[in-house]
């Protein structure tokens, strides 16, 4: 009896196998078939047989099941009718149970052809090695590793072609010429719906990034909704509607279709980027707008420049064609292959990869449309390059306001290494700020691409911010501005050094004494919160027998962060300014107020900004740093304010930073504490660019004092 129940059981297994692998038609049979098994084993059933395959009909309705679709047909009437094994893996079941090794091959790679008749079916996802699955190597060669259940999805959902494959084919072409038609070039397909590619951005490369471009990286949405099956069924592949109304759904925007996806517009995305002037439209449309002018441009060139117009269809292979009848539009009888467009060169395919990429991802506005907008904009402005009458992209913008910046290298800078270390991740990644709140230091992070909602905001429905009661400066010095927006700011506007690490760096060493102990200490970038706080927070080198102004006040109205800054473009708000600073109508003006007719700088004008006075007193002292070095040292030194480590030895004596001397190699090394502490405040001095509003006089005094310790002249100067 037991050898029977045990033959049933293994019947009834290959049973399920066949519903998976076939549907409802067999479906409706295996109860009968399951139950005439049974009495022939001579076993009676207690109670009918019943089958029930979970997520069946959620399956059916989706395009995986599609047996009408293209995507499963395509290879019909081909002799053999199979799918190429180049293309198996996503267009059959036994193809992808191929890649995975399911049938006894090698995985990772599809050994052949694959019949025609098949969909995605259920064991094509559901089988041992499948689940096991959870890396995927993208086409530009990049091994995504640790991805869980979504790996399944992203093996097929990751394009075809790359940066890397498309300079591959430009250099096998033998185009050396940007404009140069390249005899072995044709047009290079990402294929459809590569969301995998858009969502992990510079990282995939599965747009063409242009060389001396920095790019997106993989776009993070909050937390829970992060990967593929976070945000669509797996089994019908539909959007989640109901998790986007959560944080999307407003009095200004209602979620009741997908189509209502394309209006959504996040807080980080201020920028009007394709220049049409409204900074409210949903980021599938400022797409749409950047599309639409690089298809123009694309056009503009091949007629211009190629003299051969061209046209696009995004429905039938090879897309772009000869546009016979110059009407702009791909007709009927211009889609065939045998019209296909054939003069290519390495400008016009870098655009038209990348037009076709932005177009192929349906949902890339949501899957990463910065990365995607950046593309766009880049092969606008590459195309201009040869366009006589360039597309004006003076309204355009490429990239966020800093906070949202993924593609600037206050994110991107550790790409290489995998995460950001703990001595940076409290502000440069979107997870370090929260653990600093949660447990008081913070471990290495993620890689993020720009801050997150949950950065700052601890309810992604309220909006209300993370409470931080005190903030702790580099000096130690603990303030408390009454504020818990300005406190948050605060907790990363800051800087990462001041006078008590200067002094402790330095120690004892003798003022104009070279030490090999000592190296620039850089206080870093926009330390607002310690320029506010002046001498209590010490962020500038203070001279010893010196005064020094502390916290700035300024106006009740505009006493805190988010009363003189948008929080989150961070733009300042002239209007604030405006009301008692008459002259400010433009956000420069800011640099024309003038509270004090002292002239400081001693250039005989008393009326000039604030701002104006302290960049002439830098320039100042930078002459008086680099005749220090070059008299007294006797090592002639530069500086570069956008090149770590930012000052480097004048190798020739010109006074100037040659491309050869600006290099980590070359840094300036010989050091005496009087040249650290001046070069130090003149870093200082301009690392946070709005000092100048934020507490003027405390570095015009800090200034004044590392030219007069440096030797320099301030007979003329006055110091506040």
């Amino acid at each position: 009896m037991k050898k029977y129940l045990f033959l049933v059981s293994v019947v009834v297994a290959l049973c399920l196998g066949l519903i998976f692998s076939f549907g409802t038609a067999q479906a409706a049979q295996t109860p009968t078939v399951v139950a005439s098994l049974a009495q022939e084993a001579g076993v009676t059933p207690t109670q009918p047989v019943s089958l029930t395959i979970p997520f069946l009909e959620d399956w059916m309705g989706s395009g995986h099941a599609d047996v009408t679709a293209l995507a499963f047909n395509d290879w019909n009437e081909d002799s053999p009718a199979e799918i190429p094994a180049t293309c198996a893996k996503c267009h059959s079941t036994p193809g992808f149970e191929d890649f995975l090794g399911v049938d006894g091959s090698a995985p990772d790679v599809v050994d052949k052809p694959a019949a025609v008749g098949t969909t995605v079916e259920c064991v094509a996802c559901h089988n041992d090695a499948a689940i096991a699955k959870d890396s995927v190597t993208m086409p530009s060669g990049l091994v995504l590793a640790g991805l869980g259940a979504e790996a399944r999805c992203m093996e097929c959902h990751q394009g075809r072609e790359s940066k890397v494959s498309v300079d591959k084919a430009i250099a096998d072409s033998g185009a050396t010429e940007p404009d140069a038609v390249g005899d072995k070039l044709g047009f290079k397909n990402i294929h459809y719906f590569a969301a995998a590619a858009t969502k992990y951005g510079t990282l995939a490369k599965g747009g063409y990034e242009y060389d001396g471009n920095a790019y997106d990286g993989r776009f993070a949405h909050v937390q829970g909704y992060e990967t593929c099956i976070d945000c669509h069924n797996q089994h019908t592949l539909k959007i989640k509607l109901d998790a986007c109304k959560g944080c999307h759904e407003n009095d200004e925007l209602k979620i009741a279709s997908v189509d209502d996806l394309k209006n959504i517009r996040m807080a980080g995305s201020q920028q009007d980027y394709n220049g049409n002037g409204d900074i409210s439209e949903g980021i599938f449309y400022e797409l749409e707008g950047l599309q639409g002018t690089l298809f123009t441009s694309i056009q503009t060139y091949a007629t211009d420049v190629m003299t051969a117009s061209i046209a696009y269809t995004s429905t039938t292979y090879p897309y772009f064609f000869m546009d016979t009848n110059g009407d702009g539009q791909a007709d009927a009888e211009e889609a065939v292959r045998e019209n296909r467009y054939p003069l290519w060169t390495p400008r016009l395919l870098k655009a038209a990869y990348n037009y076709q990429t932005s177009i192929k991802d349906p949902g890339s506005y949501a899957h990463g449309g910065k990365y995607i907008i950046q593309l766009l904009y880049d092969s606008i402005d590459d195309l201009n390059g040869a366009l006589a009458e360039p597309v004006d992209m003076t309204a355009m913008n490429r990239i966020d306001a800093g906070h949202f910046a993924g593609s600037e290298m206050a994110f991107r800078d550790w790409d290489a290494d995998g995460e950001v270390p703990a001595t940076c991740a409290r502000c440069h990644s979107a997870s370090g700020l929260p653990q600093f709140l949660k447990e008081g230091t913070v471990v290495a992070q993620p890689i993020s691409n720009g801050l997150e909602c949950t950065t700052c905001h601890n309810d992604v429905k309220e909006f209300t911010i993370h409470e931080f009661k005190t903030v702790k400066f580099p000096s130690g010095a603990t303030v408390d501005s009454g504020d818990m927006g300005t406190n948050l700011c605060m907790q990363c506007h800051q800087g990462r050094e001041s006078s008590v690490s200067v002094d402790k760096l330095i120690g004892d060493t003798e003022a104009d004494v070279q030490s090999d102990s000592l190296r620039f200490l850089n206080p870093h970038y926009f330390a607002a919160g310690a320029t506010r706080y002046g001498g209590e927070a010490m962020g500038a080198y203070q001279y010893a027998g010196k005064e020094y102004l502390g916290y700035f006040e300024h106006d009740p109205e505009a006493a805190n962060c988010a009363d003189c800054h948008d929080i989150h473009t961070q733009e300042v708000k002239t209007d604030t300014c405006a009301e008692c600073h008459e002259e400010v109508v433009e956000p420069e003006d800011i640099q024309n107020i003038r509270y004090t007719l002292v002239d400081y700088n001693g250039n005989g004008d008393d009326a000039e900004g604030v701002y104006f006075e302290l960049q002439s007193m830098r320039d100042a002292l930078y002459a008086a740093i680099q005749t220090y070095a070059a008299d007294t040292v006797g090592k002639p030194i530069l500086y570069v304010g956008d090149r770590y480590p930012y000052f480097f030895n004048d190798t020739n004596a010109n006074g100037e930073a040659d491309a050869d001397e600006v290099n980590a190699d070359n840094r300036f090394a010989s050091w005496t504490p009087r040249l650290l502490r001046a070069a130090y405040n003149y870093q200082y001095s301009g690392k946070d660019p709005g000092a100048f509003a934020h507490n003027g006089q405390y570095v015009l005094q800090t200034v004044y004092d590392s030219i007069e310790d440096v030797g320099g002249d301030v007979a003329a100067m006055t110091r506040p």
